[in-house]
């Protein structure tokens, strides 16, 4: 009876066949593919943040917060790996195998890496602008006052705030970083036993944990932030400067070293350094 997962050394190449397409795929694919995982992404943040809004207000442990935002959150990143899709995030872990295992190229990587970021923010500011905000969503209160909320803890650079009566301390330009390691680390992982199923079943739930721990935790998604940040802007309260120095600076640069360096560089070393690098 065949195996319906592959072992860890077959996911690497798997890994390697998938940055191979990546590098040769046409622009039109890249434009289309990323804007549809940024609007993806953001349908998990909005069903998170309408799942969420009133919790807080009403009394609830911001741990019961965190735990339902952070099961619900995974919808996104599901329809990303199974529909299809080109998330930056993901493409961090992709195209360094790629690199590595000589069959894909630098220029490719820019390419492919500069090209998601963009259409992923296009993505998920379609949702944020015209689903959440303009459909009234989330400017209704309690979901209002909660979004802006979470816009300013990750936008505001440190300063402080008051919400709900309450001080709030937001992310410094380090915190957003390193929590940004961390996300990526866990999201390439989620993306990794997904690819490891080859089962519908199997991926969803290997895309499930690693997702619901990285939201649950309070690590720094560079394109879920995409659809946070601009719906605190378009309410009001955050500035479009202080979402790109502020967050998307450190996010982008935290989920590189969290999906570059931490799963395919390492597992490329472990599983497929001296292999042939001219075929599976």
């Amino acid at each position: 009876m065949a195996s319906s997962f592959k072992s860890p050394a077959d996911t690497a190449k798997a890994c390697v066949g998938i940055a191979e397409l990546k590098d040769k795929a046409p622009l039109s694919n890249l434009i289309l593919l990323s804007f549809l995982a940024g609007a993806y992404i953001a349908f998990g943040g909005l069903l998170a943040e309408v799942v969420t809004g009133g919790m807080a207000a009403a009394g609830y442990p911001v741990g019961m917060v965190k735990l339902l935002f952070g099961a619900v959150f995974p919808v996104g990143l599901m329809l990303v790996v199974i529909a299809g899709s080109e998330l930056f995030t993901g493409n961090c872990m992709y195209m360094p195998f790629g690199i590595l295992q000589k069959r894909a190229s630098w220029m490719g990587l820019i390419r492919n890496w500069v090209g998601s970021w963009i259409f992923n923010l296009v993505g998920a500011l379609f949702v944020a602008y015209f689903l959440a905000v303009a459909t009234g969503i989330l400017t209704a209160p309690p979901w209002e006052a909660a979004a802006l909320t979470v816009a300013k803890t990750k936008a505001l650079g440190g300063a402080t705030f008051v919400a709900a009566g309450k001080t709030v301390h937001s992310l410094t330009w380090s915190q957003v970083f390193w929590r940004a390691i961390g996300c990526n680390w866990l999201v390439c992982l989620a993306v990794y036993l997904a690819i490891a199923s080859d089962d519908i079943i199997g991926k969803i739930l290997g895309i499930w944990f690693p997702i619901f721990a990285f939201v649950a935790i309070g690590f720094e998604h560079v394109v879920a932030n995409m659809f946070f940040i601009p719906v605190g802007i378009f309410i009001g309260g955050v500035s479009w400067t202080q979402f790109f120095m502020n967050n998307m600076i450190p996010a982008t640069l935290g989920n590189i070293v969290g999906g570059a360096i931490f799963v395919a560089c390492i597992y490329w070393w472990t599983y497929l350094r001296g292999t042939d690098k001219t075929a599976d």
